[in-house]
């Protein structure tokens, strides 16, 4: 049994692309997207016909609902390869508006029920993890829609997303291990903060032990990654998403994988029950210097790939 299968046993995998066509390779549960991915995929020659055709069929239209179109038919070409869910994600630039947000993941699921996907069992709408943003998913979830909350980096965004009943949460183990890299300079040791030693790693750890503990159902996935190491120092995990590149790595090992995350143990724990109103969320986040500096980063690096996908898209249907 390669690592990859050994993984399967105890954790949801799911394939962090927008590159479909290597779906049926590495054959996924779920999918995820973001804006940097279509982005990366569109300027492929084999998908940039995509892009085209969307312009094309939709010339006149909003800028903002042509790219959701485009989000749209990138989903529904993975829900025809994998057999779960995909998430699509909200415009990061919306990360601080609420009202908007809502409004933006309700179109996109309109959107998605026009080509007949049964969104309720196989969607779910990704937004940033901010104030607003869990605001936002604690609606769509009261309207029925399902919610992966992304750019989460901290054990506070962690308590408040499952306060509002969100489906999912997408910790970012490799943003995270980035940054304590970076603030270490040439103190870093890599071989003393490897696997479970990894910050990245051991912030999904304590929240998955934390929800398992207080009963919360959302569910975990790790994601982001910047090696196999800290993949398997969360196998167990309810979900990870995983690059094609890294999945391909863990099918070429035969390696031993031992189950790092145990829901059972977890619920043995102590910690106590924390909660946040909006107040002491924007203090707690405000505390963690990693999470601030990182949620910031994301939601710009995700604005600027936006305005890329937008220029693409004019430029396509001058």
């Amino acid at each position: 049994m390669n690592q990859l299968d050994a993984l399967r046993q105890w954790t949801t995998v799911v394939a962090d692309t927008g590159d479909f066509k290597q779906l049926s390779v590495s054959k996924p549960q779920d999918a995820t997207t973001n804006p940097s991915l279509i982005l990366k995929a569109v300027q492929k020659p084999e998908y940039r016909p995509l892009l085209d055709e969307t312009v094309k069929k939709h010339a006149g239209k909003p800028l903002d609902e042509v790219i959701d179109r485009l989000l749209v038919n990138f989903g529904t070409e993975i829900l025809q390869i994998i057999p779960g869910r995909v998430s699509t994600e909200v415009d990061a630039r919306l990360s601080f508006d609420t009202a908007a947000t809502v409004a933006r993941g309700e179109r996109i699921v309109a959107l998605y029920k026009a080509e007949g996907i049964d969104t309720e069992k196989r969607l779910l709408i990704k937004v940033a993890s901010t104030w607003e943003g869990i605001e936002a998913a604690r609606a769509l979830e009261q309207k029925g829609i399902r919610t992966n909350l992304t750019l989460l980096f901290s054990f506070a965004q962690a308590v408040a997303c499952g306060a509002a009943g969100v489906q999912l949460i997408s910790p970012f183990v490799g943003r995270i291990y980035d940054w304590y890299k970076k603030s270490a300079g040439a103190k870093w040791d890599e071989a003393a903060s490897a696997g479970a030693n990894d910050p990245g790693v051991k912030s999904v750890r304590e929240i998955f032990n934390y929800y398992k503990q207080h009963g919360i159902k959302t569910e975990v996935m790790g994601a982001s990654f910047r090696n196999v190491g800290q993949i398997k120092a969360l196998a167990g995990c309810d979900l990870l998403t995983i690059s094609p590149e890294l999945l391909a790595e863990l099918a070429a090992s035969n390696e031993p994988l031992e189950h790092a995350l145990d829901a059972k143990a977890a619920a043995k724990g102590d910690a106590k029950k924390v909660s946040y109103d909006e107040a002491g969320f924007r203090f707690a986040l405000n505390e963690d210097a990693m999470a601030t500096e990182k949620l910031a980063e994301g939601i710009r690096a995700f604005a600027a790939d936006a305005v890329k996908l937008e220029k693409l898209m004019q430029e396509s249907g001058k």
